[in-house]
Order: C-alpha cells, then sequence, then structure tokens
C-alpha cells in the first residue's frame, strides 16, 4: 500500500486571529507539512474549540486527541455531533457522573454549550488519522497546545485533568485549582473517575473567584 502524501493545507489560515499572538505560529506550518488526506476532523473542525476568546476561558478540560470514528471527531474534546444517538463510551461516563455530582440528565453529546460558557474543550492532540487513534502524538501538536495552556495558565484557570495524558499538564496548576482524576474510559473511571465530582468542584472554584459556575 501506498502511504498518504501530505496535502496542502495551511492550518495558521485556519487558526482563530485570537489566538495568533498566543502560540508560535512556526508550529504549525510545520505541521501542515506532516498532514495526510486522511485525517479528522474536518479541516473547518480542526481549531473548533479555540473559537472562543482566550480571555473567556474560565475552566480547561483536556482530552487527548479526537475521536477516530468520522461521525464523532469534532473538534472538541469528548465532545459529539448532536446527531449522534450511541454516544461514546468515556461521555456516557462523564454523563453518568454528572448526574450523580449535580442532578443533571444530558442526552446530546454536543459539549457547545460548555464550550459557550468558558470551558476550553482541547485536545492536546488536534487532529488524527482515520481510526487512527494517537497517529499524530509526534508531528508537532503537543508543543502547540502545550503553550495554549501554559499562556492560560498565567491567570486563575481551573485545570479538569482525567487520566495520566492529561495529568501530564498538571505542572500548569496549583493545586488551588486544579481537578485530576482517572479517565472517564470504561477502563478506568472506576479506579477514580466515579465519585470525583468535577463538576461541583470546579463551579466551587469559580464562585470562590466571583466568577459565574458553568450550567453543566
Amino acid at each position: 500500500m501506498v502511504a498518504s502524501s501530505p496535502v496542502p493545507i495551511d492550518l495558521k489560515s485556519l487558526l482563530p486571529s485570537q489566538w495568533h499572538d498566543w502560540v508560535d505560529l512556526e508550529i504549525l506550518e510545520s505541521i501542515s507539512k506532516k498532514l495526510t488526506k486522511d485525517f479528522l476532523p474536518d479541516r473547518t473542525q480542526i481549531f473548533k474549540a479555540l473559537e472562543i476568546d482566550p480571555d473567556q476561558v474560565k475552566i480547561i478540560l483536556l482530552g487527548q486527541d479526537p475521536y477516530p470514528n468520522p461521525l464523532h471527531a469534532m473538534g472538541l474534546a469528548f465532545s459529539v455531533p448532536e446527531n449522534i444517538k450511541q454516544l461514546p463510551a468515556s461521555l456516557k461516563n462523564i454523563y453518568i457522573e454528572l448526574k450523580d455530582d449535580l442532578g443533571i440528565d444530558r442526552s446530546s453529546g454536543d459539549l457547545s454549550d460548555w464550550a459557550d460558557q468558558g470551558v476550553l474543550l482541547l485536545n492536546t492532540c488536534l487532529t488524527l488519522n482515520t481510526q487512527q487513534p494517537d497517529s499524530h502524538t509526534k508531528i508537532g501538536w503537543q508543543q502547540f497546545t502545550e503553550s495554549i495552556i501554559g499562556h492560560l495558565s498565567k491567570r486563575f484557570v481551573v485545570g479538569i485533568l482525567w487520566g495520566n495524558h492529561a495529568q501530564s499538564m498538571s505542572k500548569y496548576f496549583g493545586t488551588e485549582n486544579l481537578i485530576s482524576s482517572a479517565h472517564p474510559s470504561p477502563l478506568s473511571a472506576y479506579r477514580g473517575f466515579f465519585g470525583s465530582k468535577p463538576f461541583s468542584r470546579s463551579n466551587q472554584l469559580l464562585i470562590e473567584k466571583g466568577l459565574t459556575p458553568i450550567k453543566w
């Protein structure tokens, strides 16, 4: 089988302008040269998490990379399009914990309303090859997203870090604004994710800083 060749894509032009001063745009040029035609999500959604104004970010909720299913990947960590009825297992467990924590029932897997309220649903790697998790972890995305986390952490922002991968960014958060637990994956949810109450705890931290809590 012949390997997919890189396709022309200008990531710099796709990145929302409000983030241009926050990142090294040369990294995006390098990543652009390594993307092949079968990547997810659609190029128009690569930076969907960054449509938010940096000054409006109150919570960083970190994921690893997009869903490898073309029907699921939409540019927001853990989120799927509204028309998806069969939710991914991790998202199901997130909703179980949300119900237990705050008594909230959600049916739609689209988390855009969280993003609209200041929750940065950021994957540390913003693309992957279709049906190949972790396939773009070494092309430069983590350097790009870590610089964003580093900039945001210079002011008060709550970090919600689930699982070992996300917790590698814990150095950017003080103990007073870090909520850390096992990943909501079925493989680990019972090892500390269930019962961790990340939604009520993060809202309490926001309230203590005089900020509006999230309507999870």
